[in-house]
């Protein structure tokens, strides 16, 4: 079962029952254990060892990344404590009065928060929600907007944790510069550039088809309950949470720049390329909580006995996101090369055929969105896809090289973008506080429009090149959603005679 097709069925259990049941840690839970039990040859007893040596194994190598979500729930809970939060959805309710203006401020804060997916989709979700509960925004129309600005967003960004791992997934022998090589492929990297479109394109036609019309329409017509957010004293002020905020940011660049090196003396790129993003991160949050005790408590804007409280129950708010990502990891790594081996499976079918290089551009989108769709992973998808395509291209065109790694790159994530099990749509849900599954079901129709027109301009930029296949995606991608708008109207107007 190890590197055949079967590989593939603990994924898609844990996909089909979590999309049946709306229960995601129970649909990871049995997808790791089918997955488990197909490993171990159905063995109970080697089973159960196998289980918990995986998940060991997964979460363990992660441990950053619990710390660094841990940190944040603190650093968001400790904002929220201070009242700068409703103090902020007071100031924004009176300049943001329109649902139109709140989705677009929440784009444009989830344009600017681009150093890593995880900050993106708490910070942007805890910041926004309040002001977009007000205008009548659905929580899932919330969630996939930040989903949106995040991946999407990180993976075209040079400065940003996903530079990093991308530059240095490369063969270790290789003679290829990972950072110029993922520089320049960012022009060619479809699905994000098209989705961040996509977007502001939602946003001015005022636009929602498939299950995301449904969420928006009844939150037009019920009362919403408003979420607000310790409001007792209003101690804080607006300044209390912008500057917090920009401080995080400013940590987090600063620490991934240290541990790359740039205070001995190397370039911001390469400090980046080298750099250990989680790490950084780590150091970035816990930089952040020092400030914010700093800036709140000597103020009495919070007690220290309220510091310490918020700190704890910041932690407490996190734990179910730590749980679906801890099971999510499990999961992923079982599907990995050291276990069943989705990848081995997937690098066979693409050798086994001998086909153009004009179109395996197209090939890899296909094969890099399966695959994350599958693990729920974007940096485990070109870990393992990249290297693969390099030394497929290593003797051919330098230009085509680009062509398929930018390919990979979108299918990443685009596939992470519609997994149940993907981090980063597991942290957009928590965000925008709405139903995991929900979010999952209601971004579907979007990220098939764009997956569908990125896929239409690889096959164009094979056998032309990388700036007619955007072209000619861009212009489908624009003529559909403006045809949508045009239909929609048009069924409305009759709606409108009928009565």
């Amino acid at each position: 079962m190890i590197g055949t097709i079967f590989a593939v069925i603990p994924a898609l259990v844990t996909i089909v029952l979590g999309l049946l049941t709306k229960k995601v840690n129970l649909a990871l839970i049995v997808g790791i254990l089918v997955g488990v039990l197909m490993y171990v040859n159905f063995n109970i007893l080697a089973a159960s060892a196998s289980l918990f040596e995986i998940m060991i194994n997964s979460i363990g190598s992660r441990l950053g990344v619990v710390i660094f979500v841990i940190m944040l729930g603190m650093f968001i809970h400790l904002m929220n404590s201070s009242g700068a939060t409703a103090v902020y959805g007071d100031w924004a309710k009176k300049k943001l009065k329109t649902k139109r203006k709140s989705l677009f401020f929440t784009y444009i804060l989830g344009l600017i928060i681009f150093v890593d997916d995880y900050f993106n989709c708490l910070t942007v979700g805890t910041v926004m929600r309040p002001v977009t509960d007000r205008n009548k925004v659905s929580r899932e129309k919330l969630a996939y907007i930040i989903d949106t600005t995040a991946a999407p967003i990180c993976m075209i960004a040079p400065i940003s944790s996903w530079a990093a791992a991308v530059s240095s997934s490369l063969p270790a022998d290789s003679t290829i510069d990972g950072f110029s090589l993922f520089i320049q492929s960012i022009p060619a990297n479809y699905y994000s550039l098209l989705s961040i479109v996509m977007v502001l394109l939602m946003i001015a036609l005022n636009l929602d088809y498939g299950s995301m019309k449904k969420y928006e329409s009844i939150y037009d017509l019920e009362d919403v309950e408003i979420e607000e957010v310790e409001e007792v004293k209003h101690k804080g002020r607006v300044y209390d949470l912008i500057l917090p905020v920009l401080f995080l940011i400013f940590a987090c660049i600063f620490s991934m720049l240290y541990t790359g090196g740039i205070l001995e003396g190397a370039s911001i790129m390469s400090a980046f390329t080298d750099c250990d993003p989680v790490l950084g991160l780590c150091m970035g949050g816990f930089f952040s909580i020092l400030f914010i005790m700093l800036l709140y408590v000597p103020r009495k804007i919070i007690s220290f006995n309220e510091c310490v409280n918020s700190i704890t129950e910041g932690f407490k708010h996190m734990i179910p996101s730590i749980v679906i990502l801890c099971f999510a990891w499990t999961l992923s790594d079982l599907c990995g090369s050291n276990y069943l081996d989705m990848g081995g499976y997937v690098k066979g079918l693409i050798e086994t055929y001998n086909i153009s290089l004009n179109f395996l551009p197209v090939i890899f989108f296909i094969f890099a969105i399966l695959l994350s769709f599958s693990t729920g992973t974007s940096w485990g998808t070109f870990a393992i896809l990249i290297p693969m395509e390099v030394l497929i291209l290593s003797n051919s065109s330098y230009d085509i090289l680009v062509l398929t790694t930018a390919a990979v790159l979108s299918g990443c994530v685009c596939g992470d973008h519609l997994s149940p099990i993907s981090d980063t749509t597991i942290l957009s849900s928590t965000g925008a506080g709405c139903n995991h599954i929900n979010h999952v079901q209601t971004q579907v129709a979007y990220g098939l429009t764009v997956a569908i027109v990125s896929l239409i301009g690889y096959v164009i930029a094979g056998v032309s090149n990388y700036l007619v296949g955007l072209c000619v995606s861009a212009i489908l991608l624009v003529t559909f959603l403006v045809l949508m708008k045009t239909y929609q109207n048009k069924k409305k107007v009759e709606i409108n005679n009928e009565l």
